[in-house]
């Protein structure tokens, strides 16, 4: 009798449904206080719980390590140490789940404010009649930081409301700008829009220098990680009118504390890290998985993997 692959998977509520693998996979579930303890025995990882630190802090302990870690997200910065990077252990992630869902929401955000519709719900909720302008969005121009899927997600999307836009990339290329010409699109941008992964080159890009270089009338929106923007300095350029406004859906700290200033900044549009996520997301990354470890346990090539030294995954 042929031994089943020992599958870990790093829980989250609610679990991830994965009745196709019976017969084809041991599946132990475990917490993050559990999960130190268990990796040595486990074949393969999944980690549900994407906003969980547990790998990072469990992977340099003593014992085997799973040949292959899969993360139900785009970002990999959670997971990610210097003794995961340097192993043979091949990491995947959630491309291709988030990418249009996204891009509909950033779209979402700028019809919000060229129309002006919170203030149009306020005044409802007042029962006041207020004519009032909104922006012509056709003809408007945007800069999208970050050229992996969900970027060009978001291009294409913005470009179908005839806003001309510009993709910046780490690598200039047909179609992408590199990051030396950043401050000059940013500077003609109506609509700077950061996507990008976390890494070291993208960590706190956004910075007062950044805000600085803006149009007063620039509208700024980070759906990448909370990391790549200096929230303090957000938080000044919106004070003092540098740029007319952003919306964040990440944070530095998640959940975002109740104490935190950024609740309150004129301005500012807080959502809770939920640009992705529509309705059946769940069950998209729990099919996902499933067709992964189908190629895995057949010995075939893995799709969606990670370069663990720059931290995503490749473009072609």
């Amino acid at each position: 009798m042929r031994t089943l692959p020992t599958l870990l998977v790093l829980d989250a509520e609610p679990p991830p449904r994965l009745g196709r693998l019976t017969g084809h996979a041991r599946i132990v579930h475990t917490d993050a206080a559990g999960l130190a303890e268990r990796l040595p025995r486990a074949d393969a990882l999944l980690v549900w719980d994407f906003t969980s630190h547990a790998v990072r802090e469990a992977w340099p302990g003593q014992g085997a390590r799973p040949a292959w870690v899969h993360t139900a997200s785009a970002g990999v910065d959670h997971l990610m140490c210097p003794e995961l990077a340097a192993s043979d252990t091949v990491v995947t992630n959630a491309r291709g789940i988030f990418d249009q869902p996204i891009a509909e929401y950033v779209a979402a955000l700028v019809l919000t404010v060229a129309k002006d519709l919170p203030r149009t719900l306020e005044l409802q909720r007042e029962r006041v009649w207020r004519h009032r302008e909104g922006r012509r969005v056709a003809g408007t121009r945007a800069c999208v930081v970050g050229s992996g899927p969900i970027g060009r997600a978001i291009v294409r999307t913005l470009k179908a409301l005839g806003v001309t836009t510009a993709l910046v990339g780490r690598v200039p290329r047909t179609g992408v700008y590199g990051p030396a010409d950043l401050d000059r699109l940013v500077s003609r941008a109506d609509w700077v829009i950061a996507a990008a992964p976390l890494t070291e080159q993208t960590y706190g890009m956004f910075d007062t220098r950044r805000f600085g270089v803006m149009q007063p009338s620039a509208f700024f929106v980070n759906v990448g990680r909370g990391q790549l923007v200096d929230e303090d300095a957000l938080a000044h350029a919106l004070a003092h009118r540098w740029i007319a406004g952003a919306a964040l859906d990440v944070f530095t700290t998640e959940p975002l504390p109740e104490d935190s200033p950024l609740w309150g900044l004129p301005g500012l549009i807080v959502s809770p890290h939920m640009s992705g996520d529509t309705v059946g997301w769940r069950d998209e990354l729990g099919v996902q998985f499933v067709e992964l470890y189908e190629r895995w346990a057949a010995g075939r090539s893995l799709v969606n993997v990670v370069d663990k030294k720059r931290g995503y995954v490749p473009g072609h």
